[in-house]
């Protein structure tokens, strides 16, 4: 099995991704993955956890607190979605995504046990919970035993793919907003509950700033329920911005051990929040007794740098690209765009998939813009241009509608000067393509 054949077979199976579901059940039950995983010998046993769940900053969340792990020179697996260019990105070892062949070798490897679950009385297999099989098999084939696993959940929690273990070291609740409300509920509090399901015995809980009190109700209610020891960031740490550059930022952190002076290449006050949560995650380990040195600490954020979160792409005009995906997103993005960048004029291409509220994007972007681009993308989910316009042409701006990526950077592009910025949002297949097309990124399509 090559690389193009592993990517064939994987998008054979239910690829919710790719695929509109507006139903509460899993595409692929916690049965099923179990099962799975006891037919490959629970590959995502014997090694410390950090189960990592939330609406936003989860991926850069769960990539800080294994760049900590990094630097404290720790063998450490990561495991995120979706990716910009290539599923291997989706499995980070020692901070290096698989390769092409190392990823089709693991799926030949695991084939055999997928076929068999495949025609098992649990049910349905799905891409996502064949991934996370596979991130586990293959941290637990390498040659230099993995200390850490940080796994992102892919929706959810309760009934998410990656809710296979009886008791992770720690899990983490970045904030929490409406998203996936058809499946996961219609409100924060509804949502809270629904992740709060990683929540196990034994465990500590870091749960992020949190805009809605109710979240942290339902997760401290679960926290005493289980049996966990519950870290409320918001209430014990605060992160002061110091100075700000388009390429980066520095700040000072406080905490219940101390202060410190940090710097990350990330973007956005909302990555001051990422950062303070990864840090707190560092000091629950350390109260667990796990050594992690302070320079760890340090430089495991100075040296995170995560492709399309507020990504600077292009100058004269300034291009850059950050997958907002909702509301409070959009709102993180129109503040930072204020507060990192001088400009003139704003162009914004926008781009979403059919199950995002565009018109809270919209309300929180659109009165900063010159013009808006609505755009489709190479998604079976991508939202029709047309439509979007729909939702958002009425807030002000001229706004246009372009069938592709390419022709709405084109458009874009045409009307901006010098001292004027492109921004790229929406989802992240949209500041992918932007990539590909500005950047010249290279891609294992798919």
């Amino acid at each position: 099995m090559d690389y193009a054949q592993a990517i064939q077979y994987l998008l054979s199976l239910t690829d919710m991704e790719r695929g509109f579901q507006a139903s509460p059940n899993p595409t692929m039950s916690l049965g099923s993955v179990r099962s799975l995983l006891s037919r490959l010998n629970d590959p995502h046993l014997g090694r410390g956890t950090v189960h990592v769940t939330g609406s936003k900053g989860k991926g850069s969340t769960s990539t800080m607190i294994a760049g900590i792990l990094l630097r404290n020179e720790e063998s450490v697996g990561l495991y995120t979605s979706p990716h910009l260019h290539s599923f291997t990105e989706r499995i980070a070892l020692d901070g290096d995504s698989i390769s092409p062949e190392e990823f089709a070798a693991g799926l030949e490897a695991i084939h055999a046990a997928v076929e068999a679950e495949r025609a098992s009385v649990h049910g349905n297999v799905s891409t996502f919970g064949v991934l996370t099989a596979l991130f586990f098999w293959l941290v637990r084939a390498q040659a230099r035993q993995v200390d850490w696993q940080v796994v992102e959940v892919g929706l959810g929690g309760t009934y998410d793919a990656t809710n296979v273990f009886e008791s992770p070291d720690v899990v983490v609740i970045t904030p929490i907003s409406l998203e996936h409300t058809a499946i996961l509920g219609s409100t924060p509090e509804a949502i809270a509950r629904d992740k709060s399901g990683i929540i196990k015995a034994g465990c500590t809980c870091v749960l992020a700033p949190q805009r809605d009190p109710e979240v942290v109700a339902v997760v401290r209610e679960r926290c005493a329920l289980v049996g966990a020891k519950l870290v409320d960031v918001g209430e014990l740490y605060e992160a002061q911005p110091l100075e700000r550059f388009p390429f980066g930022q520095s700040f000072v952190l406080h905490g219940p051990l101390g202060t410190r002076e940090m710097r990350t290449p990330m973007l956005g006050e909302h990555q001051l929040s990422n950062a303070a949560t990864a840090v707190a995650v560092a000091e629950a380990l350390r109260a667990r007794g796990h050594a992690i040195s302070e320079a760890a600490i340090i430089d495991g954020i100075a040296h995170t740098r995560i492709p399309g979160r507020l990504e600077v792409m292009g100058q004269k005009p300034l291009i850059v690209a950050d997958g907002a995906h909702n509301g409070e997103s959009a709102e993180a993005l129109a503040n930072a765009l204020k507060e990192y960048f001088t400009w003139r004029r704003l162009f914004l291409v926008i781009g979403v998939t059919e199950d995002k509220d565009v018109r809270a994007m919209g309300f929180k972007l659109a009165r900063l813009a010159e013009m808006v681009i609505c755009t489709g993308f190479s998604n079976p989910r991508s939202r029709d241009p047309y439509d979007i316009l729909q939702e958002i042409g009425f807030l002000g701006p001229a706004t246009v509608a372009e069938a592709t990526v390419s022709d709405a950077l084109e458009t874009a592009l045409s009307h901006a000067d010098p001292e004027d910025i492109v921004c790229i949002t929406g989802s992240l297949y949209v500041v992918a393509e932007a990539r590909e097309l500005i950047l010249g990124e290279s891609v294992l399509r798919a």
